[in-house]
């Protein structure tokens, strides 16, 4: 009797925590993500099986997209399962750990180079991207810095400008790979949870300024950079060089139409749109999934930011102002790097090599964003258990 009554009591204990973790999910958050990671693996296996066919390997694209997404959902578990508190406490040291990782890219022998660019680290047969994950580090850093100093942020200029004084350490590393899609992503991030702190705007107004006559010094002083921004003006007067990518992304989106050519029978990926499995795959979309594709798509995305929004905006209503700085730092994120990326691939703006979150192989993308994915169902979780939507009964968890 006592036996069984102890293993009814471990049942109950079971139960209860399952239905804890079960109800404190935002299932459209997930679903959403889900989504997004599924639309992805299709793809990527789409735009890269002729690249692993002419490798030898033509499940090796996927295979890695795969393997990194495992890597993924155990940081996301991970994440879960970890305080925001603990990220709270701990904010400045992440900021700076990943200005070490930055650092670490440059050393002779660790930091390794492919196209041109020192972005990755090796760490056995895996490469790791340090850019990637500063953007969240930076989320993180920032989250604590608007939540300390709310009222320097809202009453004094020095206030604003202090953590972009450390930001400007970031962007400068990842200029130095160089990574000037990365910059302009976390500056970008920075400013907008500012401007959610409550920063005046006449202090935007200088700072952007400043910061678009420094990006356009950038511009202006690097041959490449200027010969992206001209080619993006009109790709076709460079079709064969400058505006080639950009050019065959735009056949590709034409050739798509309304409902597209068919998953896999897309042309332009084989072999005339360069990157077509990073950071054009968005165009791969477009041709073979067509208009109605690519609309899914960003309705996918525009779905993902409204519920980071609304996790921030529901954290913040119960006082938990650095979780709620927290979602709307991802959710910016996560947003404006979506935006950019498909931006780039219709030729909205100029050309950079950003990856489409969720969707583009990329294994450090991926990762982070399910990383990501994690820690905003942990804020969902604690804003339920603050909310006191759900009350404890006897040795199970049931809705109030």
């Amino acid at each position: 009797y006592s036996r069984n009554k102890s293993q009814s009591m471990r049942m109950a204990r079971l139960k209860g925590t399952i239905e804890k973790v079960y109800l404190r999910q935002d299932n459209i958050l997930i679903i959403t993500a889900g989504l997004l990671i599924g639309f992805g693996i299709v793809m990527v296996a789409s735009a890269s099986l002729h690249l692993g066919a002419r490798e030898g390997e033509i499940m090796r694209y996927v295979d890695k997209h795969l393997f990194a997404l495992g890597l993924g959902i155990i940081l996301a578990i991970s994440a879960y399962f970890t305080p925001i508190s603990w990220w709270e406490k701990n904010s400045g040291w992440v900021y700076f750990i990943g200005l070490g990782l930055l650092i670490i890219v440059f050393i002779p022998g660790l930091g390794r180079e492919a196209n041109g660019a020192i972005r990755w680290v090796a760490v056995g047969s895996l490469s790791l991207q340090t850019s990637e994950f500063m953007k969240l580090f930076i989320v993180i850093y920032m989250a604590g810095y608007v939540v300390r100093r709310q009222l320097e942020v809202t009453n004094t200029i020095w206030g604003f400008i202090k953590p972009l004084i450390l930001l400007l350490a970031a962007c400068f590393l990842i200029m130095l790979q160089p990574d000037f899609g990365t910059t302009v992503v976390i500056l970008a991030t920075a400013f907008g949870m500012l401007f959610l702190a409550g920063a005046p705007l006449w202090q935007f107004g200088l700072l952007l300024g400043l910061a678009g006559s420094s990006l356009a010094a950038l511009i202006y002083f690097s041959p490449y950079r200027m010969a992206r921004v001209t080619s993006f003006l009109n790709p076709w007067e460079q079709a064969q060089d400058a505006g080639y990518q950009l050019s065959q992304a735009l056949i590709a989106f034409g050739r798509g139409e309304w409902t597209g050519v068919g998953l896999g029978n897309g042309i332009q990926k084989q072999f005339y749109l360069p990157e077509a499995h990073t950071d054009f795959v968005m165009a791969v979309i477009g041709e073979e999934l067509g208009l109605l594709g690519t609309i899914a798509i960003i309705f996918l995305f525009s779905i993902f930011v409204w519920r980071a929004f609304a996790i921030g905006y529901t954290a913040e209503k119960y006082g938990r102002k650095y979780a709620a700085f927290i979602a709307y730092g991802l959710g910016l994120w996560i947003g404006m790097q979506a935006f950019i990326n498909i931006g780039v691939n219709m030729g909205i703006l100029p050309t950079k090599g950003l990856t489409l979150p969720f969707i583009s192989y990329g294994s450090n993308s991926l990762i982070v964003c399910c990383l990501a994915t994690g820690m905003l169902m942990r804020i969902h979780s604690e804003n339920c258990q603050s909310s006191g939507q759900y009350s404890k009964e006897g040795s199970s968890w049931q809705r109030a």
